[in-house]
């Protein structure tokens, strides 16, 4: 059929439209209460546009629509097309970076709880965001000890011999071993790890009672106490838990700051009643000519909630149309009713406001290019890299070389967000042969925390690695033969044959969750300023290294010069240029008249030739 007649054939029913162009991609994705009356009237003729719209239709080729049952159905659905397809006409949610899910694997025969930064359609369940970072590790810490799933990724068919050390320090209830665990006895296991991250805490306890119960009165006193401990740890979670979902506890907050088309939100997540995480969103092209904020403010929820917890309350600055079925469709998400707030005065108001201030903040740290605050800054990145302590001192490490000659590495120091020049180091590779980046790498990191350590001199909060997996492994077995696993390593990632870009980073021991920074975020930009500050010092004196090389193989080719000579000159006149400068007086007490004839003879002829040659 053709567009004209799809919109005569379109139903009154609520749902959801979208747009493709003429290439069949998807443009836009929309909801409407009906959806006859809603895509006619883009449509109309006589109504008044702005530009983006109108580009958008002279775009439309095609049209498909899907109908839902009610309208909160269509909301649900559309967020959810828009974060799958990112049309290119829809508001599209970008944050500056990823926070931590755990994920559930029940897509697998003996499911494992992990830590992962991006969720995908896999079959598995998703929970999250956690705000901050570090609560996902204590989170899947707890699981270990309390409900003991397998943390390995080998296959499991219960055929090995013995379980590995999780299974005896009791993080593990061992399903490699048959003897040890049961295929149904883990399924229980992974059940009560479902419940809990779902907060059915209640539904746990009551069934954990009954299997304590149960296995006393088989008299299986062990496993029955392991039922009483797992039951009090829930109780006491739960507790906490109904703190940080009272009302004035579990509240996210957003505001935003717009001029044109670029617009800055921020969201503050409040728990327990203090602020224990932020993020950022930014926009650079919105339609300045009819722009409208509820609209906007209203698809953006929609995308966020559509995976993300969901708090028992949230303010917004504003009021938007469908500010009643996005909380109808909270609602009946979390279980219990959500309420979405425009606070117009006393706290609240202020907490709003609070948040708006930090928005226009971030819009002139971003878009006008201040100076960041470099404390919020190491701040924001020892929480996306979930670092245990603030990254004050920072040291970085670069290898150089051409075809495995003359390679040098170089060392740059950051103090609290500044370089310091002073305290950087260079190394001449001197185990290594041939191109062998890792190596070298491996052999600059061992030197420079040997000899720190034999100086007792201060070590670094965080260490930067200029390469991927396997210049990463090489530092991290420097860095574990030297007893000093607990410093923070990670890998600066270049795009392929973009060598002044930083693509991703890879934190050590978390290589399968590479972190990804927005191209504006500070973060990004200082560890680019690191990164950039190291390969310059690298590759600086790798060059110096090969022009000196280059110079005394010169100086060793002119007659009556041999080591010991050239040695000699080098030591006292520093340099080659200085050499090529000296008269035959100056050079005389060094090798002779006659080989100082020879000398300022060789340069004088390379500098007629210079001459000749412009």
């Amino acid at each position: 059929m053709t567009l004209e007649e799809k919109l005569q054939l379109l139903p009154t029913e609520p749902g959801v439209y979208i747009y493709k162009d003429a290439e069949g991609r998807i443009i836009y994705v929309g909801k409407a209460k009906s959806l006859r009356h809603r895509v006619r009237s883009y449509f109309q003729s006589n109504r008044a546009l702005d530009a983006k719209t109108r580009e958008l239709i002279r775009r439309i080729a095609d049209l498909e629509f899907i109908v839902t049952d009610t309208e909160v159905e269509a909301l649900v659905l559309e967020a959810n097309l828009i974060k799958r397809h990112k049309p290119r006409y829809n508001v599209l949610l970008k944050d500056d970076k990823q926070y931590p899910h755990l994920k559930l694997t029940i897509n697998e025969p003996f499911p494992r709880v992990m830590i992962t930064r991006r969720v995908e359609r896999d079959g598995a369940l998703y929970f999250g965001p956690f705000l901050p970072a570090s609560l996902a590790r204590r989170t899947i810490d707890l699981i270990n000890r309390t409900f003991q799933l397998r943390t390995c990724d080998i296959e499991i068919d219960g055929r090995l011999p013995r379980p590995c050390l999780e299974y005896h320090i009791k993080r593990c209830l061992g399903p490699c071993v048959r003897e040890l665990c049961s295929p149904e006895q883990y399924k229980e296991a992974v059940r009560d790890v479902r419940l809990f991250l779902e907060g059915k805490n209640k539904e746990l306890v009551e069934d954990l009672e009954r299997r304590m119960y149960a296995a006393s009165d088989a008299m299986n006193f062990e496993l029955a106490a392991k039922y009483r401990d797992m039951r009090k740890t829930v109780l006491a979670l739960a507790e906490q838990q109904k703190m940080a979902t009272s009302p004035d506890r579990d509240v996210d907050i957003f505001g935003y700051h717009r001029e044109g088309a670029r617009l800055a939100l921020q969201l503050f997540t409040m728990r327990e009643g203090k602020v224990v995480g932020r993020r950022e969103f930014f926009w650079e092209d919105l339609p300045e000519e009819g722009f409208d904020p509820s609209a906007f403010l209203s698809e953006v929820l929609a995308q966020y909630y559509s995976t993300d917890y969901v708090p028992r309350e949230i303010y917004v600055p504003i009021d938007f149309e469908d500010r009643e079925l996005l909380e109808k469709a909270l609602s009946e998400r979390r279980g219990r009713r959500v309420h979405i707030i425009v606070p117009q005065r006393g706290e609240k108001r202020d907490l709003v406001e609070l948040v708006e201030k930090n928005a226009r903040l971030a819009f002139e740290q971003r878009f006008r290019l201040l100076k960041p605050d470099m404390q919020r800054v190491l701040e924001e990145l020892q929480e996306v890299l979930e670092l245990p302590r603030y990254p004050a001192r920072i040291e970085s490490f670069d290898v150089s070389n051409i075809s495995g000659t003359d390679t040098v590495a170089a060392l740059v120091v950051c103090e609290n967000g500044r370089i310091d020049r002073a305290a950087g180091r260079r190394f001449r590779i001197k185990t290594v042969e041939g191109a062998n980046d890792p190596a070298a790498m491996r052999e600059a990191v061992f030197r420079r925390y040997r000899r720190q350590l034999e100086e007792r001199n201060p070590l670094p909060d965080l260490v930067l690695i200029d390469g991927g997996r396997t210049q990463l492994q090489a530092a991290a077995d420097a860095m574990r033969e030297l007893d000093l696993e607990a410093i923070p390593l990670v890998g600066v990632v270049k795009p392929q044959g973009r060598h002044n870009e930083v693509s991703h980073l890879l934190v050590r021991g978390r290589e399968h969750e590479p972190i990804y920074l927005d191209a504006h975020s500070p973060v990004l930009h200082l560890i680019q300023m690191i990164r950039d500050e190291t390969h310059r010092a690298a590759v600086a004196y790798h060059r110096k290294r090969r022009e000196l090389r280059d110079f005394t193989s010169e100086l060793t080719a002119i007659p009556g010069v041999g080591e010991k000579r050239k040695n000699r000159l080098l030591r006292h006149f520093g340099s080659i240029t200085r050499i090529a400068q000296a008269s035959v007086e100056e050079l005389k007490p060094f090798v002779g008249r006659a080989t100082a004839e020879e000398i300022v003879a060789h340069f004088a002829r390379q500098r007629e030739a210079a001459q000749a040659g412009e």
